[in-house]
């Protein structure tokens, strides 16, 4: 059931405290259920899989085809349509909301989103250059990336060389983050640390594509306080 992601809004961060003492910095992600749209099947398409509809959009911005589109499925217009391949699909039904449950057994997921854009960035904060010397002759340019190119061959700047241009503002993913706890009322997953994106961000969560044996931090304590009692019985 957890082939699939959903969207959410990072809200901020904040903290939560456990038994232990321990304070850990989590981020709070506003998530939003997704509607099954079609199942799409493998004789007609060659490959199973799932489509999901993420938001809510005004019928007056819909195109002619993408209303019929709508009618035809006999449901309210989504904002975004994405595809998953799944390999049961006799669990998904159209119509059907998937909300938070969906990661009720996940400890780790996925998040991909997009970083702060920074504008016009400059060699030293974009490509953590060092920058030249402060003395010994460099005049007006002790922030700037040196030379670039070659001589006569072959006289051109490389695509991709590492200059001052246009920071932030990507599609990031980053693996592997916990989840503290989800709060299946309000739609609301705490998950470990910070992600990618400012206050408002679009976030896609998924389940962890690598099978990681990490132990989470609740795990962690568990075991610490199983150490601790065990040293006693053997005084005794």
């Amino acid at each position: 059931m957890t082939e699939v992601a959903l969207i959410g809004k990072k809200i901020g961060m904040t903290r939560e405290f456990y038994k232990s003492g321990q304070s850990v910095p989590v981020t709070v992600v506003k998530m939003e259920k997704a509607r099954v749209i079609q199942v799409i099947q493998k004789d007609k398409r060659g490959y199973e899989a799932v489509q999901l509809g993420y938001g809510k959009i005004k019928n007056s911005k819909l195109s002619k085809s993408m209303k019929g589109f709508y009618a035809k499925k006999n449901t309210e217009p989504k904002k975004k349509l994405k595809e998953y391949r799944v390999k049961n699909l006799e669990t998904y039904k159209e119509g059907n909301d998937l909300g938070l449950e969906i990661f009720k057994e996940v400890k780790f997921v996925d998040v991909k989103s997009k970083t702060i854009g920074k504008g016009f960035a400059g060699a030293m904060k974009r490509h953590n250059f060092a920058g030249l010397r402060a003395t010994h002759g460099v005049s007006v340019s002790h922030r700037s990336h040196g030379s670039t190119g070659q001589r006569q061959d072959p006289g051109k700047v490389f695509k991709g060389k590492k200059m001052a241009g246009h920071m932030g503002d990507k599609l990031r993913t980053i693996q592997n983050i916990e989840i503290i706890k989800s709060d299946v009322e309000n739609n609301l997953l705490y998950l470990k640390g910070s992600i990618p994106g400012s206050k408002n961000t679009e976030v896609m969560v998924k389940k962890a594509s690598k099978n990681i044996k990490k132990l989470t931090i609740l795990e962690k304590i568990e075991a610490a306080e199983k150490a601790k009692k065990i040293p006693e019985k053997k005084k005794k």
